[in-house]
């Protein structure tokens, strides 16, 4: 039986693309520790392979950790959720290319299998440079480049928490445009155009955390996916299901990363209450230090 903790790495920072040597640091001491981001004492998640069921990695660029995955491999059974888009700068301010983050797809499927990466096309942002036209179109052209490399598309519509709301409204009259939080029979309209054309090449489309847009064709997703971890390890995972919000579908796991550490500048992130700040926590960073952020 495999071991029974899937490490979640990260939902709130991008540590793949950023974190890639504080990970493999962590991983060969065997432990890393946590800050508990609604305070109280850190935590320490073990990292050792006997503990470890699985990774899961977040990520908008895998590249820093691509050389090593073998060695993570020999750890635990990974899945990458692979998050592709194509927004205009305006809304992420330094996140790769989507053909080198295709590129970075097909190299994961050749290496691990074509169930190691689940694409992400993920939050979807309304703007008027950004209506269900141009979404359609966008999703059409990634879904057609990742046919074959991956079986499976994971949607959701942006959430205007404060800080998101906060911070798309500075962008947007920084950028010179607006963006809209539209009702749910638009969003749902979309949401069922994207997953026909999912479905047309081959891709399962799935919905995170959002059950009141849910529709025939559009299952419930499970980003942290015992089931696909144990297709990949050949093995059960003894975990529990225990979603963190209604409508989530994950198992249960341990998050080993902090809010307001990733520098992507993606404007619509719940994660960052301040690119800024973000940047100056990731400049300062340890990456031999037991946790992400001093």
């Amino acid at each position: 039986m495999a071991g029974s903790v899937i490490v979640s790495a990260s939902y709130r920072t991008d540590i793949p693309a950023f974190y890639a040597a504080w990970f493999m640091h962590r991983l060969a001491a065997g432990y890393c520790h946590v800050a508990n981001p609604y305070g109280g004492p850190d935590y320490s998640v073990s990292l050792m392979p006997n503990d470890v069921g699985g990774f899961v990695f977040w990520t908008r660029n895998m590249r820093p950790l691509l050389g090593v995955l073998d060695a993570v491999r020999a750890v635990a059974p990974f899945v990458v959720q692979f998050t592709i888009t194509g927004y205009p700068r305006v809304l992420e301010g330094s996140v790769i290319a989507p053909g080198e983050a295709l590129a970075q797809v097909a190299e994961l499927r050749r290496r691990f299998g074509a169930r190691a990466v689940i694409w992400r096309y993920d939050p979807i942002v309304f703007t008027d440079a950004l209506d269900t036209a141009a979404h359609v179109a966008r999703f059409a052209g990634l879904a057609r480049d990742l046919a074959g490399l991956v079986d499976e598309v994971v949607l959701s519509v942006v959430h205007p928490y404060r800080k998101s709301r906060r911070n798309l409204d500075r962008a947007a009259g920084e950028g010179g445009f607006a963006w809209r939080d539209p009702p749910d029979d638009e969003k749902r309209a979309l949401l069922n155009d994207l997953g026909v054309l999912a479905q047309e090449h081959g891709l399962s489309p799935r919905l995170c955390s959002q059950p009141e847009l849910l529709m025939p064709g559009l299952s419930e997703a499970r980003c942290i996916d015992a089931e696909r971890l144990s297709d990949i390890a050949q093995q059960p995972l003894a975990v529990k299901q225990l979603g963190n919000r209604p409508g989530c579908r994950c198992a249960l796991s341990r998050d080993i990363g902090c809010y307001d550490s990733c520098p992507h500048g993606c404007v619509y992130c719940y994660a960052v209450r301040d690119r800024d700040r973000a940047v100056a926590n990731y400049r300062r960073h340890d990456p031999e230090a037991p946790r992400l952020q001093p």
